[in-house]
Order: C-alpha cells, then structure tokens, then sequence
C-alpha cells in the first residue's frame, strides 16, 4: 500500500470576500507541483458563497464536474437549458463534454452556503454534455458507504459520470467500523473527512484531512467519533 497525505492546514487557501474556498490541489491562484490531481481526480475545492452571491456564467469542456452541497441553497443555470436548486442531501454533476456554459449563485439572502466542487477528468472526449442530480437521505447514509457517484451505463446507484470511479458518502457514528474493496483493481482511493476524524488502514485522519492511497485491495475503516466520510475511488492516470 501506498499513500499520501493531505492534512487540512496544508491546503490552498483564497478569501476573496465573496467566496472563501480552501484547494486539496492546485487550481486558480494556488499551484503546488506535488498536488496538481491524484489519478484522475484533478479539483477538491471546499467552498463557502456570501449570502445572494456565486460565480457568474462562464465555460467548461471535457470535465466531469460534481458538487455536493452541505450547507445551504445553490442555484444552478446552465446552457443546457437547466435550472435547479441543490441542498444538502443533493449531489449534482455537470459533464462538460464539448463544451457548456453555467452559473452558481447562493440562492439565500441571509446565510452562507456550503458546498465541495469536485472535478474529474473524463474517460472519453468531447462527449455530448449531460447534467444529473440526486438526493440522498441521512437515512440512507446511517453506518453504510453509499454510492453517490458511479459510471456511466452501470446498474449502481448515484448521479453518472464518464469515468470508471465510484464516489461514496457515510455518515458514521463512533466506533463503527467497515471495509471498502475495490471495484477495480488498478484504482485509487482518495478519503476526504468532512467531518469528524477517521482511521483507514491505521492512518488517523481528521476533520479535512485528506488521504489517497494505492497498491491496495481493500480498506480498514473506524470512526474515532461521529464522523462524515467521502471516498473518491478513481483510475489512476498511467
């Protein structure tokens, strides 16, 4: 096994009054050589919007782009013609394929809103541009791994992305414990605590933390205390 470790104190950081949004990789002004992508995960922004704020229109191709909301009302226009409102319990992807254009925009007046922006590189180019959202209860979440993401055509549960990776979410109480194997051998997993804190494969990772690990066929996982757990299970770029 082998992995690598993003503790949360270590990640890009930009308050731009508007926006305050912490980077696990390079993106925008934030560049660190040694943590551009893991595999084909390629954008882990963890994002607060001002109140009736959000990014303006503006273009997207060939990335596979997810937001999970946890916090909040998001409202989402693309030139696809799509207008919806994301919340927490939601997850939503956009793929760019060819080319798309879309907003974002905090749909509350008198709070923040929350959310992790997730981009994924594709497994084909220039693919027609699709949009996906889902909704998943606590319930659904309680002591389980679920899937919220899964690849595009397969039988598993989860919005669709053009990729072979498989996102789950569990919001696990303390002292549970679980295994996760791997769909596909060649994979990575990157975990990400959102949180809580967490031990996987006798690594101790807390609230942000972050851990990609490879060269592995299944994962020891205890929560050290009530803790919120996503798992980005992704092809490793060859």
């Amino acid at each position: 096994m082998e992995k690598v470790i993003h503790r949360a104190d270590t990640r890009g950081h930009a308050d731009h009054g508007w926006l305050n949004t912490y980077h696990t990789f390079s993106f925008a002004g934030y560049h660190n050589p040694e943590r551009v992508h893991f595999g084909v995960l390629r954008v882990l922004n963890d994002d607060t919007v001002a109140p009736s704020m959000g990014f303006g229109r503006h273009p997207h191709d060939n990335m596979e782009i997810i937001s999970i909301p946890t916090f909040g009302d998001l409202e989402h226009k693309d030139s696809m013609g799509n207008t919806q409102v994301i919340r927490q319990g939601d997850v939503q992807v956009m793929s760019a394929g060819t080319g798309v254009e879309h907003s974002e925009k905090n749909k509350n007046q008198d709070k923040g809103v929350k959310f992790f922006q997730i981009w994924v590189y594709p497994s084909e180019r220039n693919i027609a541009p699709r949009y996906d959202q889902k909704y998943f209860s606590d319930a659904e979440k309680h002591n389980k791994l679920t899937t919220i993401v899964s690849p595009l055509g397969t039988k598993d549960d989860g919005v669709q992305i053009h990729q072979d990776a498989w996102f789950s979410l569990g919001n696990l109480d303390k002292g549970f414990q679980t295994k996760y194997p791997l769909h596909k051998s060649d994979n990575g997993i990157y975990a990400f605590v959102i949180e809580g804190s967490i031990t996987i494969n006798g690594e101790k990772l807390n609230r942000r933390d972050g851990m990609g690990i490879t060269n592995f066929a299944e994962l020891d996982i205890t929560a050290d205390e009530k803790t919120e757990l996503l798992l980005m299970e992704v092809p490793m770029l060859k």
